[in-house]
């Protein structure tokens, strides 16, 4: 039979010879056929090949999507996945933070992908984060010089953020391919370790294409790549609101157990501890020691004395030998329900059978 040249070894001419030239390297195809022509097919393959049910709209790809090698993966992003509002938002709330981070660097960042794949943005940005300076060339501008800056870079974020090399969602090659998934992966790590004063949209997801060259087609399947987790409060919200008021119900009467001791009483979570003070005294309570009062305002007066008034409390978490909680105190003050049952709850976890 006529050999199809979709099916032809990427390494073989016409005549069986091997052929190292560009085209016969990632084309996949003979190379007897016009260049023009030969990126005009292998451009619609790709496409052909992408477009599944779950991906409606038809997308421009660049012709170097299509030009694998056998057996080479290549991952995308789908087009559709990029106007999702919680990714743009979660995009912008990163770059506003890196943005504030650097203010005394000179540096602006517009796009996270074409500002950070170099390394140059992230080392300072780990420098200030984490008040050391590395010892990496300031400006790198061959590719091999830039891959090695960011491996060095890379190394000291995985060390200091202390992630498994199993959880590691990023490498030098992802980055510096300008990869919005591992960049965003990278981002929203450091950002969580270093507690950045910001609120990480929940359930940021992102559809990738994952395509593969075996015997010269192009086979493709789309993943759902999660970047912000979702948690059980998130689940209740969503799905299961009868259960919700059971554990607002079990919440109230765990802190009214305690606070009735000082002749107080709960009736709203999300509005009661907004000023912090009930949560700085039910840790006195819950730990059986008294608050001086000098460390708080017990009645406060406006918005900044009400953060600090549950940025101390979490203080008092931490030295009880809990984790720091994962909201940051203005979402307690904002009178953010969920961020205050994920407080609250891992408050009863530890104390519920205090006395």
């Amino acid at each position: 039979p006529t050999p199809n040249p979709a099916r032809a070894s990427p390494h073989q001419t016409q005549h069986g010879k091997k052929d190292d030239s560009f085209l016969g390297k990632l084309g996949g195809t003979l190379v007897r056929r016009k260049k023009a022509k030969e990126v005009s097919e292998l451009q619609e393959e790709g496409m052909n090949a992408i477009n599944l049910p779950l991906s409606p709209t038809q997308y421009e790809l660049d012709p170097e999507d299509t030009m694998l090698e056998e057996n080479e993966v290549r991952t995308m992003v789908d087009p559709n996945s990029k106007n999702d509002q919680k990714l743009q938002e979660l995009q912008k709330v990163l770059i506003d933070w890196i943005n504030d981070v650097l203010v005394g660097e000179r540096i602006i960042v517009k796009d996270l992908a074409e500002d950070l794949y170099d390394g140059q943005v992230l080392q300072k940005l780990f420098e200030k984060l984490e008040g050391e300076k590395l010892n990496v060339a300031e400006v790198t501008q061959s590719e091999i010089a830039q891959k090695q800056k960011l491996q060095t870079v890379l190394e000291r974020i995985n060390d200091s953020i202390k992630v498994s090399a199993r959880s590691i969602k990023w490498n030098v090659d992802s980055v510096h391919a300008k990869s919005i998934v591992a960049i965003l992966h990278l981002l929203v790590a450091l950002s969580q370790h270093f507690r950045a004063p910001i609120r990480l949209p929940d359930h940021v997801s992102i559809q990738v294409v994952v395509v593969q060259k075996r015997e010269g087609i192009l086979q493709s399947r789309q993943i759902q790549e999660e970047i912000t987790e979702r948690d059980a409060f998130d689940t209740l919200f969503d799905h299961a609101p009868d259960k919700l008021n059971v554990v607002k119900k079990t919440l109230i009467t765990f802190v009214n157990k305690h606070l009735n001791k000082l002749n107080l009483e709960v009736a709203e979570l999300d509005t009661q501890f907004a000023d912090g003070v009930y949560l700085v005294l039910l840790m006195g309570l819950l730990e059986g020691y008294f608050v001086p009062l000098y460390n708080f305002f017990l009645t406060p007066e406006n918005f900044e004395q009400q953060v600090h008034n549950v940025s101390f409390s979490f203080e008092l978490m931490q030295d009880g030998g809990l984790e720091r909680p994962k909201p940051r105190p203005e979402d307690i003050v904002n009178c953010d329900l969920k961020s205050t049952l994920r407080v609250l709850y891992n408050l009863f976890t530890r104390y519920r059978n205090v006395e």
